[in-house]
This record gives C-alpha cells, structure tokens and sequence, in this order.
C-alpha cells in the first residue's frame, strides 16, 4: 500500500518504520524537511518537501502530528483523500481534553468534508506500533468511521501491521477512543509505567 505519514515525531516515525518493514511504500513529511529526510533515511521511506506532495498517489495518509496542527494539513490534501487520524486532542499539561460533547475527528471532518476521514492508531502507544502482539495474541487496532472503503483501507493496514482490526462504528464514536488513548495515557503517568501497555478485548466475540 502506498501510504503518506504527516508528521516525523514519536507516532509518525514508529508508523514509518512499522510500514516499510511490512512492505508498504512509505512516503514521509514533516514541518522541518530535515527530519523527513533523517526518518526517510533511518526507515527506507522516501521524504517529501510538502504535504501536497507526499500525497500524490497515496491510498491513504495518515496525521500524525499534533492535534492543533491537523486541521491546517487537512486544508493541504485533495478530494477525497482517505485521511486516518491518529491525533489525540489533549491540553498542555495532558490532564484532560480539549474537546467538550464531540471528538476531535468530528470537528476535523466537518472542516474539511472534502476527505474520507478515519479515527484510528490512537489508541496504540507508539512504542507498540512495530511491536502489536503481546503473549502471541495481536492487539487490538480501532478504528471508526463513516465511509466504508474508507474504513476497509484503514482495517487493512491495521492488520498488515499486526494488530486485530475492530470497526468501533461511525466516526462518532471516535469520542470513546479518544477517552480511551487519554485513560491509557493517564494509567501510565498516575503510575509510572512504562507506556508499553495496549487495549485487547477478551473473550468471544463471535
């Protein structure tokens, strides 16, 4: 799959390096060149100059920048580009979020209804992205949504990657996986863990 990663920081450079080594081409960008071509150069992605230009011929790309800085990308990409947001909205001091009653995919979506938007990787930490199973069994990769190939495209790089792909529904529910990335994210930091935990559903879901 030919695939676009905004962003070169901990979740975009995890994303790339998990990518290549599972086949798919690679195309990176980042605000400052220079770390594209460094994260291009330590993964065997290539780096693009602009966001315009990594997405040319991508099947989907993927934000993984801040939060604040997703909406000013989104404004940068094409019709109907398939667009899989890994963001969470957390404030400054990360104790809460900085959305009230919506998720931060809805409001992306809404400004920008020219692409097929989907909420996924969120919830994986990005230590865990080129490491998806844990006792033998893959973690879980949510994702929501509201169009349907959109969607498709989004389980199928999930599953190339290792994790098990679960449709959490339509976008709205892209308001439970944002508590969901912060409860971890929270977890971790209450306790001092060692950001290596990930969710995993058990028991029968057939």
């Amino acid at each position: 799959m030919r695939i676009a990663i905004i962003g070169t920081g901990n979740v975009g450079g995890g994303l790339a390096a998990a990518a290549t080594k599972n086949g798919h081409e690679v195309t990176v960008v980042a605000a400052h060149h220079e770390h594209a071509v460094k994260l291009a150069e330590h993964t065997g992605a290539k780096a693009a100059a602009t966001t315009a230009e990594a997405a040319v011929g991508a099947e989907a790309v993927v934000l993984a920048v801040p939060a604040s800085a997703a909406a000013e990308v989104l404004s940068q990409l094409g019709e109907d580009a398939i667009v899989i947001d890994a963001t969470n909205p957390l404030n400054e001091t990360y104790s809460d979020l900085t959305t009230t009653g919506t998720s931060h995919a809805e409001a992306l979506a809404a400004a920008a209804p020219n692409v097929k938007l989907v909420k996924a990787f969120n919830t994986v930490f990005a230590s865990r992205l080129n490491n998806s199973n844990e006792d033998g069994q893959p973690l879980d990769g949510y994702y929501a949504g509201d169009d349907e190939a959109a969607k498709a495209k989004t389980a199928e790089l999930l599953q190339s990657l290792g994790f098990r792909p679960i449709d959490a529904g339509s976008l709205r529910m892209a308001r439970a996986l944002e508590e969901l990335a912060f409860l971890n994210i929270t977890l971790n930091a209450r306790n001092e863990w060692s950001w290596q935990s990930a969710w995993r559903l058990a028991g029968p879901t057939a």
